[in-house]
C-alpha cells in the first residue's frame, strides 16, 4: 500500500514549512501531549533536558518520511514501537493518538501555508499509519 506521490510530497512540504516557521517542534508536541494525556508526563521524569523527547520526535519524523516514500522500515518499526511502548506503560490508545497530534502541531506551525492537499495527505497517511498502530502483531495483506 504505497503512498500517492502527491500526498508524499505534501507531507514532506508540510514538515519543511513547519520546520522553517517554527523550528524544533518538540516542546509544542509534548506540551499538547501532556495537556491531553497528563499521565504521560510522569514517564518523562528523567528527561530534564528534553533530549529524550527530541530524539523520539526526530524518529517519528524519520518514520513518517520513510512511510510516505520508500517504506523500507517504518511499518515494521511502528508495530515494534507499539509493543515496546506498552512495556513503558504507554497504552496503545495513547500511542495511537501521537501521529495525529504531530500532524496537528505541524498544521499549526504551517499556519497560512497549510493547504487542502496537505489536509488530505495527512488524513490518508494517518489512516494508513493507524493500521500498523492497531495491528502490531499482523503483517498487512
Amino acid at each position: 500500500m504505497a503512498t500517492d506521490p502527491v500526498h508524499a510530497e505534501a507531507i514532506e512540504l508540510s514538515l519543511e514549512v513547519a520546520a522553517e516557521r517554527a523550528g524544533d517542534l518538540t516542546a509544542r508536541v509534548y506540551e499538547v501531549l501532556f495537556q491531553r494525556q497528563p499521565e504521560m508526563k510522569l514517564l518523562f521524569w528523567r528527561d530534564t533536558s528534553g533530549a529524550i523527547k527530541g530524539e523520539m520526535l526526530m524518529r517519528v519524523f524519520e518514520a513518517i518520511l520513510d512511510f510516505v516514500r520508500a517504506r523500507q522500515y517504518a511499518d515494521h518499526l511502528i508495530q515494534c514501537e507499539v509493543v515496546t511502548h506498552a512495556g513503558y506503560d504507554v497504552p496503545p490508545k495513547v500511542f495511537a493518538t501521537f501521529f495525529g497530534l504531530v500532524a496537528e502541531v505541524v498544521q499549526e506551525a504551517c499556519g497560512d501555508a497549510w493547504t487542502p492537499v496537505m489536509t488530505q495527505a495527512w488524513k490518508v497517511t494517518l489512516a494508513d499509519l493507524d493500521y500498523y498502530v492497531t495491528h502490531p502483531e499482523q503483517v498487512p495483506a
